[in-house]
């Protein structure tokens, strides 16, 4: 019997997401001034306001205010019919300086014994199903919102959308997991007011997305087999309840960390439960959910197996793993239990949390563009980047997705005679 599997995104403009750019955007100044930087911010938005907390172990004072108004106005909440905007929404700071008694098992006379920020576990996933190693159905719900901004951002061919918006995709599978048909789509975009009666209006929306989003999808995919998918029957729900002027801030306060599934697998593989933005490298919750997706999509790009879950777990202040876990899903192309593939990877991959840092570049201003739209499944690039605080300004080329890089593929192959 096949099977349905459903994930979902949302935008830029959904307020959780705008809670976790600008937490992410605070950690990326924090670590251009200072790469030392001990941060865990957190961000609520609303109404017309803006709520920073956290702790800080920094020797930067940053304008946390214009970082904040600049993010929301960079996500396009810039109207005052959006009740939510750069220029005129409140800016409250509670960031205070992070306790000693959290920093102490942290922080090490050698920097190789570094402890980890917290306990926990992390997972990473990686599946053959798609070019970037991502579940399809989460993969293609990122790709519907992204698109969505360029059109909205491009003011040409669909003129009324606003910033908030969510998306879901439900991918029919085989027997033997492998993606058959879409069955169904939705889509839900915040728009402005329309002159159009609601029906009207909601037919001009359906329209709009089928003949002009989705084309334009598919296009810029370039993918044979996936616009094979397209070609069904599906089921498409666009704007279910009708009218969605009232959105964002506005219409749901919004809270840094609050689209933890979002931001990795969209449901497949396993979630340790720690949220990514906000938290400077050395809290494992980031960290070691980058570096254990770091394994994962080297093994599956290596050929060792089809699909992988990579599990690691620590404990406060300690360096060494509590211990790594790898389930194959019964896809594993070598004779070995996955236990036995678990202990290999161990003595190839430093997992202490120093090592980390070290081997994907963690302690550079990279986390801003992660914030939304997934971290995991992006486009590995190394770009020039800017940063500006008061009479400052600090600019550096840094590699970004660093943990997408296919860079140990070799090795494993060589490893396990694939």
């Amino acid at each position: 019997m096949s099977y349905l599997f459903t994930s979902e995104s949302v935008s830029e403009g959904h307020p959780d997401k705008v809670a976790d750019q600008i937490s992410d955007n605070l950690i990326d100044h924090f670590l251009a001034f200072d790469k030392n930087s001990k941060v865990a911010c957190e961000t609520m938005v609303t109404t017309g306001l803006v709520v920073l907390a956290g702790e800080v172990n920094s020797n930067i004072y940053l304008d946390v205010q214009k970082i904040a108004r600049d993010t929301i106005e960079k996500i396009g909440y810039t109207k005052s019919e959006y009740q939510f905007d750069a220029k005129s929404c409140g800016v409250i700071s509670a960031i205070h300086e992070q306790s000693e008694d959290i920093n102490r098992g942290v922080d090490k006379e050698n920097p190789e014994d570094q402890g980890a920020g917290d306990q926990g576990m992390m997972f990473g996933y990686a599946t053959n199903e798609t070019e970037d190693y991502m579940p399809l159905a989460l993969d293609l719900s990122h790709r519907l919102l992204m698109e969505l901004a360029e059109l909205r951002r491009e003011e040409k061919e669909i003129t009324y959308l606003r910033p908030d918006a969510k998306a879901q995709v439900t991918i029919e599978y085989s027997d033997d997991n492998k993606p058959q048909r879409i069955d169904a789509i939705v889509l839900s975009t915040q728009h402005d007011e329309f002159d159009a009666d609601e029906k009207v209006m909601l037919e001009k929306i359906k329209n709009d997305v089928r003949e002009i989003l989705i084309p334009r999808l598919i296009k810029k995919l370039n993918n044979p087999m996936v616009e094979e998918l397209f070609k069904g029957d599906i089921t498409y729900h666009i704007n279910p309840t009708g009218k969605f002027v009232i959105g964002g801030p506005h219409g749901d306060s919004g809270l840094t960390g609050r689209k933890i599934i979002v931001d990795t697998y969209g449901g497949k593989g396993a979630h340790g439960g720690g949220a990514f933005s906000g938290k400077d490298p050395s809290k494992v919750d980031r960290s070691g959910a980058y570096a254990t997706r770091h394994i994962a999509k080297n093994l599956v790009a290596a050929g060792l197996c089809e699909e992988v879950l990579v599990q690691v777990s620590y404990a406060i202040g300690v360096a060494e793993p509590m211990g790594l876990y790898v389930n194959t899903y019964g896809t594993a192309k070598v004779d070995m239990t996955d236990g036995d593939i678990a202990r290999e990877i161990s003595k190839m991959f430093d997992m202490r949390p120093a090592a980390i840092e070290e081997r994907l570049k963690l302690r550079n201003p990279i986390y801003g563009p992660a914030a939304a739209y997934g971290h995991m499944g992006r486009k590995p690039e190394t770009r020039k980047v800017t940063f500006k605080n008061g009479g400052r300004e600090e600019s550096m080329e840094v590699e970004f997705f660093t943990w997408e890089k296919l860079d140990f593929v070799d090795q494993i192959k060589s490893k396990f005679g694939l």
